[in-house]
C-alpha cells in the first residue's frame, strides 16, 4: 500500500519541482546568474541585449531560461556582455579617445556622441553616461578624424556658440525606444509616447478625457532622481520632457497616430449607460401647475410670512 501511494504521489512531486526550475527569473537573481551588477543588467534589458519576458503577477519583467541559455552560448560570454554595457563619463571617454574633455563635450553637444544614461551628482549637476564601445567605434571610424584633431569646423563652432546641446535630446530618444520595445499593448505604446510630453500638449493632442484616463493607466513610471518636488527631480523632469518644437511637434503627431491605432484595436472604456429609469418628476399640487402654479405659491408663502398681510 505505501508502494502505491509513493507511486502516484512522485509525478505530482516531479512536476512541482519542474515547475519550480523552469519559472522565470526575477531581475535580481538573472542578473546574480549572468555574473552583471544590477545597474549593467538593467542597461543590457534597457538596450535589448537581454529579453524579458511578462509577469504574470504584474511586476517588472522576468528572464526565461531560454533567453540565460541563449546569453549563456554566445561568444566570450559573460566578458562580452559586460563589456557592451560599460559606460564612461565625459573624462574617461575623452582619455579613450584620446582627446580633452572640452573637446569630448563638444562632440557630445553635437550629437555625434549619444548619451546612454545621465544622474545627477551631490552638486546637482547633469552627469552623462556613454557606451564604451560606441565611443571607441567613433573613434575609429577614419571620417570623424578631423573631428578628433584639429579645429572644430566653423559651422559647427557656431551651433555651439549659440547654446545647441543635443544631449538631453538624443538621450529622450534611446529612452524611447526602450520603453517601446517593452510596451505589449497598444495603449502602452501610445503612453511611452506621451510619457516625453508635457502635460498640456497630451491634452490638446487627446481630447477624449477618457482616453486621456486610459492612457494615464499606462504612463511608464520614468527613473527617480531625488524626492518628488526636490530641485534635483525636477532638473529630471526637465530633461525627460521634449522642450524643442520640432522635438514637440514629432512627438505630438506620433502620439495622435499610436492613439488612433490603440482606439482601433481596442477603445477606451467608458461608464455604462444607466439602465434604471429616472424616478417619475413630482405632481404639481392642483391650482399651482406650470409657472404660474409655481409663481402664485412662492407668492402665497410669503404672503403668509409678512405679520401685516
Amino acid at each position: 500500500m505505501s508502494g502505491n501511494i509513493v507511486t502516484r504521489e512522485f509525478p505530482a512531486a516531479t512536476e512541482r519541482t519542474r515547475t519550480t526550475r523552469d519559472a522565470p527569473l526575477a531581475p535580481g537573481r538573472a542578473a546574480r546568474v549572468l555574473g552583471l551588477k544590477r545597474s549593467e543588467f538593467d542597461l543590457a534589458v534597457h538596450l535589448g541585449r537581454i529579453r524579458t519576458a511578462p509577469d504574470d503577477g504584474g511586476g517588472g519583467g522576468r528572464i526565461t531560461h531560454e533567453e540565460i541559455e541563449r546569453l549563456r552560448a554566445v561568444d566570450g560570454f559573460p566578458e562580452a556582455l559586460r563589456a557592451s554595457v560599460r559606460t564612461v563619463g565625459t573624462t574617461e571617454g575623452a582619455a579613450l579617445v584620446q582627446v580633452t574633455k572640452s573637446r569630448f563635450t563638444r562632440l557630445a553637444r553635437l550629437g555625434l556622441l549619444v548619451p546612454v544614461k545621465f544622474y545627477l551628482n551631490r552638486y546637482r549637476a547633469v552627469v552623462w553616461l556613454y557606451l564604451a564601445d560606441e565611443v571607441e567605434q567613433f573613434a575609429g571610424d577614419e571620417r570623424n578624424a578631423p573631428l578628433l584633431k584639429g579645429r572644430t569646423p566653423e559651422g559647427l563652432r557656431d551651433q555651439l556658440g549659440e547654446g545647441l546641446d543635443l544631449r538631453p535630446r538624443n538621450w529622450r530618444g534611446r529612452y524611447l525606444g526602450f520603453l517601446l520595445r517593452q510596451a505589449d499593448d497598444p495603449w502602452a505604446r501610445a503612453a511611452a509616447v506621451a510619457s516625453l510630453l508635457d502635460g498640456v500638449e497630451v491634452a490638446e493632442v487627446v481630447r477624449d478625457p477618457y482616453e486621456r484616463s486610459h492612457l494615464h493607466r499606462f504612463q511608464p513610471v520614468r527613473p527617480s532622481h531625488g524626492s518628488p518636488g526636490s530641485p534635483g527631480a525636477q532638473l529630471a523632469e526637465e530633461i525627460m520632457t521634449a522642450a524643442d518644437p520640432d522635438e514637440i511637434e514629432w512627438l505630438r503627431a506620433d502620439l495622435a497616430d499610436a492613439v488612433a491605432a490603440a482606439r482601433e484595436r481596442r477603445p477606451a472604456p467608458r461608464p455604462a449607460r444607466s439602465t434604471v429609469p429616472a424616478p417619475p418628476r413630482p405632481q404639481s399640487p392642483p391650482g399651482e401647475g406650470g409657472e404660474s402654479g409655481r409663481l402664485r405659491g412662492l407668492l402665497g408663502r410669503l404672503w403668509r410670512r409678512d405679520p401685516t398681510g
